[in-house]
């Protein structure tokens, strides 16, 4: 592209300032890039040489530009550089402030010049640097969020996560699963987070991932879609942090930020549909709630251009009150601790030869103090306390912690051939402990009986239901090397990772078991456990349960340790094939085997092969028009959590008594009588023998991917304002669950003449097996040890349907680059997601058993699910501002407005369609005897949330104090965004609680802020 002539050089501050936000949200790669370093390209007259300098450390590149007018530095660390182009050692023109964007590429380009010209230069010509044009080479869907940006906009600095909301295509996941995203359609456990290079993805579950200082980062990408070979592991999105690092020059920051109590608005309470008061409160917002934070960063030179040192930390105080829902005997304040640290030192061996060293501590820690509590009574006795850290409450665990090192190398090896090597390790304890006040076994007590609705049976629980295991934990270690060369015009980039990601993680019920009181009814639950039981359902007798009521006494119990071994190798060609066309062509192969616990792999993959290809067109050869496209597949993994439950022993107790009482204090039933129902039958086969690990799975399982297609275009209309669009479709081709239907195989083998050996077979094992639904699947059994039976079964035999998630995407935007006075992007996104799978999850429900969700354990589970998912929000709008009215004054908003979700009504399987074969109750998308299909019922309503935030930097403290005032949820308006869909009791009576809200929108609060910026 021609270079722009200015007559003013903007000043420093505005021209950063105007720079970070051009580049931000709707950036693009000009060529795939090392994910912690970017780019700097562009054109030039052939022979001349172009000099690059990062400004605030001194590296230095020089490259020659080639014959076809072109060059390109590749790898450079994130930072702010001037660009110098000179001819035969003088120097003719130069561009300032030219700042690289993480993992892409900026192009400054230089206009040509006649030998004659050249020859008579009379003084260097220094050029302003110019808002970018569109980058007419980058073929994927991305974000890029600046520190500046960061520093400005009112966003919750609880995790990366709230940040990548930004980007269009992303919705927040169910509440239940923690601080997590759901990116295109996918479910929260489908997406890869990476700090410095380094995968910090939560090693458990894959949902959420290790967090660092919020100061500390330096840019944030968030990609989409239609990334390149070097990422993987993910169908859903890539969030990319790279962390701020030192200068020559010291700098630092110490900052305050109070969210009071007095100025933040209380929580909604919970309330039925008939207008019975559920909760005081909510789940996830803690009444009179206040929040303080410190924070604090520094960096600067050891040795000036050689060695640089940057540290930060938060430490963030949060407390309040929360009081459980009718019947939990649950009122607790509150003490959340979260402490996190980063340092980083990188070191210039040469110009040629950079590492870096980078470590990242992040800590969460809860301390709540727990009385009883009786509704229209108020707060009780004293019960005790329960502490935890890095734990968020469920087997998802959205919040992993820990402590992360991070070793990077980048050798310039020639002007044409880079080399990249990553080392990293990270590892987190999780803790759960419980003191009761005085030692009583407070076991976890459910009351579903409709006459006592309003007034359920509690207990003296403490705390959660079950307890973490001791000793849980979990670490990734893994390292990469990827290898670059240009060629020409093709830019030829290759290189492999390998990740080994480990856990030990379980659960069981506190006291041992968990108490469930349900109504008799029709007694068809009791009849079904009969036949489960291999028993005549004629043995029911309601007088054996004179007050019309029946106990399950239950509760599951897991814990295992368990690995996951990760490779893959990537190889792309960035082709610049004319001055128009730039095309891309990428290939990535994974691998993963999953290991149980006493080291037996049960599941693994190769060869999972994923072709990316792009293209883009500049359409006019000005910068001022782009068109591209792109297509690709991407694969994910088991995550390691499949084996507590898959893998691992786990014992799913159930035992139906009756009962004459329910002791006051405790909520356990008295007098307890055997009737034929009272038999234990394990839940899932769950029975507490570790199985086999070579009859886990299918043989031969296919991989999990999904197919992905985008068209987009970019349109320059002056040079202020860009629109653009693109569509997206995604696909998923292949899934694995875990199917709990034994009748398949049993049929098998009575056709086979080996009924005696397949039932020995099924009952040796789990009786679940990761499988692919929708696909023939060939079964191991082991009927005796050593032995092994192999059970081939077609599609038409398992029953199943094919899996199915289609996510439709058009994305439109306008956006207006900043002009001294304000910067403003409005984006509009419409988007379904349909089908009968969310993928890993199961959102419906909020299930934590990350694939091995309840959908797919038999082909009755799977009726009625058809329809639009629960991460489907088909309208979004998104609006970025920032108003600079003067020097000292600044207004930004973060905005965004979505519909709801579906609703759907789950129940009971009705005799007359078959019944529930397998006692899984109220799973069902049945509902008073009829077909009830998913997000059927209607949709949660339309939320509006407004942040504001307003900044001044007085003039008097030579703008290095900024006090600053954020307002989240201005409205105030705490909608629902979740509702609970199970319309029907276990016994088939309609269910008080259907349509009860899971959670809502945020309170509005305000957090004040001072900050001061020093030099040293």
């Amino acid at each position: 592209m021609q270079l722009k002539h200015f007559s003013r050089v903007p000043n420093r501050r505005t021209m950063a300032f105007a720079i970070g936000l051009a580049l931000s949200v709707a950036g693009g790669s000009a060529y795939a890039q090392s994910n912690a370093t970017g780019v700097i390209f562009g054109s030039a007259d052939p022979g001349s040489t172009v000099q690059i300098e990062n400004t605030g450390t001194g590296l230095k590149r020089e490259l020659a530009v080639d014959a076809s007018g072109r060059y390109r530095a590749s790898s450079l660390p994130i930072g702010e550089y001037k660009v110098t182009l000179t001819r035969n050692g003088t120097a003719v023109s130069s561009r300032d402030h030219v700042q690289t964007q993480i993992s892409q590429g900026t192009e400054v380009s230089f206009a040509t010049a006649t030998a004659q010209n050249a020859q008579n230069l009379a003084a260097v010509q220094v050029v302003g640097n110019a808002l970018p044009a569109i980058d007419v080479s980058s073929v994927d869907s991305r974000t890029v969020i600046n520190a500046d940006q960061l520093s400005k906009l009112p966003i919750d600095r609880t995790s990366i996560s709230s940040v990548a909301l930004l980007a269009p295509g992303t919705i927040p996941a169910a509440r239940g699963y923690g601080n997590a995203l759901s990116f295109g359609g996918s479910s929260a456990s489908e997406n890869a987070y990476y700090v410095n290079g380094f995968s910090v993805t939560n090693p458990l579950t894959g949902v959420s991932s290790r967090q660092l200082p919020y100061d500390a980062i330096d840019q944030e990408q968030v990609l989409i879609g239609g990334y390149g070979a070097e990422y993987g592991r993910s169908t859903g999105g890539v969030i990319n942090v790279v962390t701020k690092h030192g200068t020559n020059e010291w700098k630092g920051d110490v900052q305050v930020l109070w969210a009071p109590s007095a100025l933040a608005q209380q929580p909604r309470n919970v309330y039925r549909t008939n207008g019975s008061l559920y909760q005081i409160g909510n789940a996830y917002n803690l009444r009179d709630s206040e929040q303080l934070q410190y924070s604090g960063s520094i960096g600067g030179a050891l040795v000036k251009d050689k060695l640089f040192f940057f540290a930060a930390a938060d430490a963030i105080f949060h407390d309040g009150y929360y009081t459980g829902p009718i019947g939990s005997n649950d009122d607790e304040h509150d003490h959340n601790k979260t402490t996190r640290w980063l340092t980083k030192v990188d070191w210039n061996i040469t110009d040629n030869h950079i590492l870096e060293f980078t470590g990242i501590g992040d800590t969460e820690q809860t301390n709540s103090t727990i009385y009883g509590y009786t509704y229209g009574v108020g707060r009780t006795n004293f019960l005790g306390y329960q502490y935890t850290k890095n734990y968020n409450g469920t087997q998802t665990n959205g919040t992993p912690g820990g402590n992360v090192y991070i070793g990077h190398y980048t050798g310039y090896i020639t002007d044409n051939f880079t080399v990249n090597a990553m080392y990293g390790k990270s590892n987190s304890p999780h803790v759960q402990t419980v003191t009761g006040a005085n030692g009583t076994v407070c076991p976890p007590i459910t009351d579903n009986r409709t006459e006592f609705a309003n007034n359920p049976q509690s207990g003296c629980t403490v705390g959660a239901n079950s307890i973490l295991a001791p000793g849980s934990k979990d670490s990734t270690t893994g390292w990469s090397l990827n290898l670059e060369y240009r060629l020409g015009d093709h830019d030829i980039r290759a290189g492999m990772d390998n990740y080994m990601l480990r856990a030990t993680w379980g659960s069981a019920p506190v006291g041992g078991a968990q108490y469930l009181y349900e109504d008799v009814g029709s007694g068809s639950v009791i009849q079904q456990r009969l036949i489960n039981l291999g028993l005549d359902p004629a043995l029911y007798n309601p007088a054996q349960y004179p007050n019309g009521y029946y106990v399950n006494v239950t509760g599951l119990s897991t814990g295992t340790s368990a690995r996951t071994a990760q490779r893959s190798q990537f190889a792309e060609d960035n082709w610049q094939i004319s001055d128009r066309w730039h095309a891309y062509i990428g290939l990535r192969n994974e691998q993963f085997t999953n290991y149980n616990g006493v080291g037996v792999p049960y599941a693994k993959a190769r060869h999972q092969l994923d072709p990316r290809l792009g293209v883009t067109w500049d359409v006019y050869g000005d910068s001022t028009l782009k068109v591209y496209a792109n297509a690709g597949r991407y694969h994910l993994g088991l995550p390691t959590s499949v084996a507590v439950r898959g893998a691992g022993p786990s014992t799913y107790p159930s035992q139906f008594f009756a009962f004459t009482g329910i002791d006051p204090t405790t909520g356990m039933p008295t007098g307890l009588t055997n009737t034929p129902a009272s038999a234990t039958y394990y839940l899932n086969g769950a029975n507490g023998v570790p199985p086999d690990g070579k009859t886990v799975s299918a043989q031969q399982l296919h991989s999990y991917y999904q197919d992905e297609y985008i068209l987009g275009f970019d349109k320059q209309l002056t040079e202020d304002w860009t629109v653009g669009a693109k569509a997206m479709y995604r696909s998923l081709k292949s899934l694995i669950d875990d199917d709990c239907d034994s009748r398949p195989l049993q049929a098998w083998g009575d056709s086979h003449g080996l009924s005696a050996e397949v039932a020995a077979g099924i009952a040796a094992s789990t009786g679940c097996w990761l499988f692919n639904p929708g696909r023939a699947n060939t079964f191991l059994l082991s009927p005796t040890p050593g032995q092994y039976l192999s059970v081939p079964l077609t599609a038409k035999d398992m029953g199943f349907q094919k899996p199915k998630r289609d996510y439709y995407m058009l994305d439109l935007y306008a956006e207006h680059q900043f002009n001294q006075k304000w910067y403003g992007r409005v984006e509009y996104t419409f988007s379904r997601s349909y089908g009968n799978s969310e993928g890993q999850l199961d959102s419906d429900i909020v299930q934590a058993d990350v694939s091995t969700t309840e959908s797919w354990d038999f082909p009755e589970i799977m009726e009625n699910t058809n329809g639009p998912l629960a991460n489907d929000q088909t309208h979004q709008l998104r609006i970025l501002g920032t108003y600079k009215p003067t020097d000292e004054w600044s207004l930004s908003t973060v905005t965004r407005i979505a519909s709801g979700t579906p609703v759907s009504c789950m129940g009971t399987r009705p005799l007359s369609a078959g019944g529930d074969p397998f006692g899984y109750g109220n799973s069902y998308f049945w509902c008073d005897g009829k077909p009830s299909p998913r997000g059927s019922v209607g949709r949660t309503p339309w939320t509006y949330t407004i942040n504001l935030s307003g900044a001044w930097k007085p003039a008097f403290f030579n703008h290095q104090v900024t006090f600053t005032a954020d307002i989240f949820n201005l409205l105030g308006s705490q909608r629902v965004t979740q509702y609970y869909e199970t319309g029907e009791t276990a016994s088939g009576a309609p269910n008080v609680n259907y349509l009860r809200a899971r959670s809502f929108q945020d309170p509005r609060y305000v957090r004040l802020g001072a900050r001061y910026d020093f030099s040293l």
